[in-house]
């Protein structure tokens, strides 16, 4: 069954935007009411049954805790033989006449927008809706428009069991049907029975009721229902479910795919996807692999010193026979944890590649690992458009100048409409304080897209220019400066992970070295500021 999380209120955070996909910072509206259906009615006690706690005895002292203790034992155990033999109606949940709003997502507790994060695979089936309540039928168009519904196609008609079962007497099912019953459990069990007339075999149906009763989702599991949700009913909450019922049990996990675009050539976009992958996997933990999409003139292979011959454009010229075993011999492995799908980097074609391999290429690698980092060119096509669509995570790097401020503002807009449902797009603004540059201040520069910069990375080109030259990541080549702090904080914020704390060393080694560094330095730390006054 489905559960319902409390909204709550947090203090605006400064800085980075560490906790923009946790934080659900919309207050409750007034207007909305909370979902009445998981709360029980109370009985109430008959006057003849009230019991002898409640009145005062005769020529004993008034004492309120003690009565008020006693009157509630007392109380409570009246009711309880009450609760467990009489049934409890069924609420009537009436039809809201206001249309659907964002805020009633936030009020039931289910993320919607920034904060939401949803990770699932829907093949290309056809789907079904039927409701009858006004914020369901919007919450079924919403979904179908969202990102992860894209494969699939989405019909969406005014009525509930009644109409699919007159729709379905002269049309066959679909994979999916999806249809809402507000009344009470029998009659939505009979309902239910007919419609399984006119189901064909294999045919999945999600039921929204207005009941939210154990007995009566466990009579609908034995019936073949695939999933019971208790209205009112959210886009992502839809979408979850839809993609639970059609998840392959031989793929254990579908990887997060984070996408790196520049508003502009010469950005720095590749290489902050680069570090920042490279931060995940050797800081975080975390598996990562990074695909290269830039075929002409992608720098992923310079960037850690690997030349491999085919990578992602064999991928690319042959995305229907990628399997596991294909997809490990064309990745090259950098570390442990960090896998390259490297660009070929060469002109000797034009590379005209099928929009859908793409598409293709990227969903098979992301069952691969848990994460996946697509480092994308400065160009715009159906492809790159669908991809920045499609991806889990966007961020956009930018410098602080005129020509990325007016390029990811178009990028923000097309993006964010795109994905109604999912969090804004990140941005990161690169080569902040180049020496005699004018450049449009962050604040100024936030301001004008909607959105805070989630990083501010300094300019630093001695660091930066040695780790390329070396092929090496600035995290490893500069632990210590600003830059590898900025890209762990990324790495964290993309990944949603935390930095593993480091445990302390035990026994002679902790207080052995402890000891040996404070004599290293003269002794401890007291030692230290009295040697400034020497």
């Amino acid at each position: 069954m489905t559960q319902s999380h409390a909204a709550q209120d947090f203090d605006a955070l400064d800085g980075f935007d560490l906790d923009d996909e946790f934080l659900n910072a919309a207050p409750r509206s007034p207007d909305v009411q909370p979902n009445l259906n998981a709360v029980a009615a109370p009985v109430a006690i008959p006057l003849d049954e009230t019991p002898d706690a409640w009145i005062e005895a005769e020529g004993e002292p008034y004492n309120p805790v003690g009565r008020l203790v006693d009157a509630t034992e007392a109380a409570a155990a009246a009711v309880a033989p009450l609760v467990a033999t009489t049934p409890v109606a069924p609420l009537e949940v009436p039809t809201p006449a206001e249309p659907y709003v964002p805020a009633l997502a936030e009020a039931a507790g289910v993320p919607v927008g920034a904060g939401a994060t949803v990770e699932v695979s829907i093949p290309r089936i056809a789907v079904h809706v039927f409701a009858e309540r006004q914020d369901t039928l919007a919450a079924a168009e919403r979904a179908g428009q969202d990102r992860r519904m894209s494969r699939a196609t989405t019909q969406i008609r005014v009525g509930g069991v009644a109409a699919a079962i007159e729709a379905y007497q002269a049309e066959p099912t679909p994979p999916l049907i999806v249809v809402e019953c507000l009344k009470d459990p029998q009659t939505l069990l009979w309902e239910i029975d007919q419609l399984a007339e006119v189901c064909d075999a294999g045919t999945k149906v999600v039921v929204i009721g207005a009941t939210n009763d154990i007995l009566l989702f466990r009579e609908l599991m034995r019936r073949g229902v695939s999933e019971y949700l208790v209205a009112p009913v959210q886009p992502l909450q839809l979408i979850s479910a839809i993609g639970g019922l059609f998840a392959d049990p031989a793929q254990p996990f579908i990887g997060r795919s984070i996408a790196f675009v520049g508003a502009r050539g010469g950005a720095g976009a590749s290489a902050v996807a680069h570090n920042t992958a490279y931060a995940m996997s050797e800081r975080i933990g975390v598996n990562t692999v990074i695909v290269d999409y830039d075929l002409p003139f992608g720098t992923a292979g310079l960037d850690f010193n690997q030349d491999p011959l085919g990578g992602v454009a064999d991928a690319l010229s042959q995305p229907d026979r990628l399997d596991a075993t294909l997809l490990d011999r064309m990745m090259v492995r950098c570390t442990d944890k960090l896998s390259l799908f490297a660009a070929p980097a060469t002109l000797d074609g034009d590379w005209d590649i099928q929009p859908d391999a793409f598409e293709e290429v990227t969903s098979r690698i992301r069952s691969t690992a848990p994460f996946v980092v697509l480092d994308l060119p400065h160009l715009w096509s159906g492809w790159m458009r669908k991809t920045l669509i499609s991806a889990d995570e966007v961020v956009i790097v930018a410098t602080p100048d005129l020509a990325s401020l007016r390029n990811a503002k178009n990028m923000i807009d097309l993006i964010k409409q795109g994905r109604p449902n999912d969090a804004p797009p990140r941005l990161v603004l690169n080569q902040v304080g180049v020496p005699g540059r004018p450049e449009i201040p962050t604040k100024d520069f936030g301001a004008a897209l909607g959105i805070h910069p989630s990083l501010v990375i300094p300019f630093d080109a001695k660091v930066f220019g040695s780790a390329a030259n070396n092929g090496q990541m600035i995290v490893e080549a500069g632990a210590k400066t600003k830059a590898a702090e900025a890209f762990q904080t990324l790495a964290q914020i993309v990944s949603q992970r935390e930095l593993p704390t480091v445990a302390p060393a035990r026994g002679k080694a902790g207080e052995g070295g402890a000891a040996k560094s404070g004599a290293a330095k003269g002794g401890s730390l007291f030692a230290s500021l009295f040697s400034k006054k020497r």
